[in-house]
């Protein structure tokens, strides 16, 4: 019995459907958690993730967390095409981008994701709701400070501190990515791995956040990285199906909206 809980723009969510999705393996109970209606913070979803954040897989009882050690549980446990590289150095540089995603990207598409969009959506809540869910985030969630950062973003917008810092080190990482792939196919070596299946959903929030531009035109490496990753054959079921249309909406409005204070921040 496999079981996934989730949400469409949780990019971690993600990450773990394009694992599941490349082995070909279904779950046998798919539970949608909208995390922007507060629904990871009930007593029954904590008693499963006392983070209050999604993935979790449930496999035969057994409950596991953290979407970069839930990926890997996926590549171990099951058949199918492997996803880690089979030579030391491969495996390597794999866990170098996954380790660089949890430590440093994931906590900044955070603070980008909630400056560019997903304040504008829990600012649509009447006060009292806005205020619970504010005050609902664990201590320790996407970070041990998430709690009181997202709060200060949430009221602050672009004005919060450190906001073009943590803009600076997403493209960075662009940057970083661009840089190994104009010398090889994917981001470990010449095999598709767990490291482009990490980096795709962050990739793909700033592509559903209109900001492209980054990119295109610019870091050939990256652009041809990401259009490869877009070919894969469930893509769109994994990446944008799942995203309610009118979170799609949301995403590509306030992202367009947001473009220009982001593109001057990293002097594009």
């Amino acid at each position: 019995m496999l079981e996934l809980y989730h949400h469409g723009s949780s990019v971690c969510a993600a990450k773990v459907r394009f694992a599941l999705a490349e082995k070909g393996v279904g779950v046998d109970q798919s539970h949608y958690i909208d995390i922007l209606a507060g629904e990871q913070f009930t007593d029954e979803y904590r008693a499963i993730n006392p983070k209050a954040v999604v993935p979790s897989l449930v496999h035969d009882g057994k409950i596991l967390n953290e979407s970069t050690v839930i990926c890997e549980y996926i590549d171990d446990e099951f058949s199918g095409p492997d996803l880690i590289p089979s030579d030391a150095y491969g495996r390597a540089q794999m866990r170098m981008w996954t380790k660089a995603v949890d430590e440093q990207l994931h906590p900044a598409c955070g603070e980008l994701t909630f400056v560019c969009c997903h304040r504008h959506i829990v600012l649509r809540l009447p006060r009292e709701k806005l205020e619970e869910f504010l005050e609902s985030t664990p201590d320790q969630s996407v970070t041990s400070k998430w709690k009181a950062r997202k709060q200060e973003i949430v009221r602050e917008g672009f004005s919060a501190p450190g906001i073009g810092d943590t803009i600076g080190l997403y493209y960075d990482y662009l940057v970083k990515m661009n840089e190994v792939l104009l010398q090889q196919k994917w981001l470990a070596g010449d095999g598709f791995s767990l490291a482009d299946i990490g980096l795709a959903p962050y990739v793909n929030r700033l592509d559903m956040l209109s900001m492209p531009g980054m990119w295109s035109g610019r870091l050939l490496g990256v652009e041809r990285w990401f259009s490869a990753i877009k070919a894969r054959p469930r893509f769109k079921e994994v990446f944008l199906d799942w995203c309610p249309e009118k979170l799609t909406d949301d995403l590509k409005e306030f992202g367009t909206q947001s473009w220009p204070e982001v593109k001057t921040i990293i002097g594009l």
